[in-house]
């Protein structure tokens, strides 16, 4: 039977594969017709009921293209409706969450100090991401539906709360991570609850004969523009877990919220560029500057809520029978040799400030709680060091793979 670290990191790949595949979909629908929505324009011969139209070209021919305010008259035969890739999108970054961060909970979700035990930490990790949908989708039913800035403003505060509770309790890439997740659960939701049950209800209005109610497009549309601006933000997040100087920091959280601005200033350029209204430079100097207060935030100091060296009492007992393994003596000794200068609380490596990912491998405690990836990173695959840089031998290496079966089939 093949080894459950190896089954463990494919499924892993496959389900980042499937999420990047699915989210490039959604995203570049998303974008798309929220730029074709912008760039109608009004033509004397259009229909009763249209907002306007836009011709377009692309792979050698033209298009024409009509949007209706509520439905036309009659429907067509054939309507293509746009859900599946919002939904796979979420579906496949939930089987993502699980492999990485809910399978190895003690390493990748829990900080070494944290209060909670893993079953806490995952019960808070899914049960958070329910919780706030039931506030957003509360707040966009509410008054606060005819106010969109004020909405949009106390959205951003609902995040920025967000990423603060997180950072208190998860390590500070599981942070960034699940405040990416909160954000796409409340997207998915927007679609799957609202705009498409919405669109269901025109479309049976339409074929009994009755006429539909604005309304229902004009809720959707609410949805559809706060998923428009968080759609940035959430890659930045996602994409955070491979750069330590974003969220092993103290004011990782902090970083977070300035990136939804930055979402909110880049998306404002482009749909007033769509929407022929201008080109706000101005945006991007914005968006620069908060950019910059990044940088700044990330270099004021180490993060109390980083992968920090931890004490032998808190692994597991999985982790401890690696610890007393055959072989454990001779790995800490190659580790000291070929990883321990990069991986380290303070780096010895010329310029560089992390550790990579936040991996830190300066105690028994790290060898331990990263055993399955210096298995699979530097014992089975040459991936580490980089270039074998350090210049890793055959043996050293064959090492680390025995010392790892030997601690995992250990009773």
């Amino acid at each position: 039977m093949p080894d459950p670290a190896i089954l463990l990191e494919w499924a892993g790949f496959a389900a980042r594969w499937l999420h990047v595949v699915t989210a490039m979909a959604w995203i570049g629908t998303s974008f798309y017709f929220i730029a074709l929505d912008l760039g109608l324009r009004r033509a004397p011969d259009l229909p009763p009921g249209t907002q306007g139209e836009e011709w377009q070209v692309h792979g050698g021919g033209f298009y024409h293209i009509r949007k209706y305010l509520v439905a036309p008259a009659q429907m067509p035969d054939h309507l293509t409706w746009f859900k599946w890739e919002s939904y796979a999108t979420w579906l496949s970054g939930a089987a993502l969450l699980m492999l990485v961060y809910w399978a190895s909970a003690d390493l990748f979700l829990l900080s070494a100090d944290s209060p909670l035990s893993p079953t806490q930490g995952i019960t808070l990790s899914a049960g958070s991401l329910g919780l706030g949908w039931l506030i957003y989708d509360h707040l966009c039913k509410s008054r606060l539906a005819a106010r969109p800035t004020l909405l949009m403003l106390l959205l951003f505060a609902l995040l920025t709360a967000m990423g603060w509770a997180y950072a208190q309790v998860f390590t500070g890439r599981a942070m960034m991570l699940h405040l990416g997740a909160f954000t796409a659960t409340i997207m998915t939701a927007n679609v799957f609850l609202v705009i498409m049950p919405n669109q269901r209800i025109v479309v049976a209005d339409l074929r009994a004969g009755r006429t539909p109610e604005a309304r229902y497009g004009q809720i959707a549309k609410l949805r559809s523009t706060h998923n428009n601006y968080l759609t940035l933000p959430v890659i930045f997040l996602m994409l955070s877990n491979h750069y330590p100087l974003a969220f092993a920091t103290p004011y990782n959280w902090l970083i977070a919220a300035l990136v939804f601005l930055m979402g909110v200033t880049i998306r404002h350029f482009f749909n007033t560029l769509h929407a022929r209204r201008g080109r706000p430079w101005w945006a991007w100097g914005v968006t620069a500057l908060i950019f910059a207060a990044i940088v700044w935030l990330s270099t004021l100091g180490a993060s109390t809520n980083a992968d920090t060296p931890s004490k032998t009492a808190s692994l597991s007992p999985a982790q401890l029978r690696l610890t007393k393994a055959p072989g454990f003596d001779t790995v800490q000794e190659i580790v000291a040799l070929r990883c321990a200068m990069c991986h380290a609380a303070e780096p010895l490596w010329p310029g560089m400030i992390h550790a990579p990912k936040g991996v830190i491998l300066e105690t028994p405690a790290d060898l331990a709680r990263q055993a399955r990836a210096l298995y699979l990173h530097a014992g089975l695959s040459t991936a580490m060091p980089p270039a074998n840089l350090t210049a890793m031998e055959p043996a050293e290496r064959a090492t680390l793979i025995a010392w790892y079966q030997a601690g995992r089939a250990a009773p």
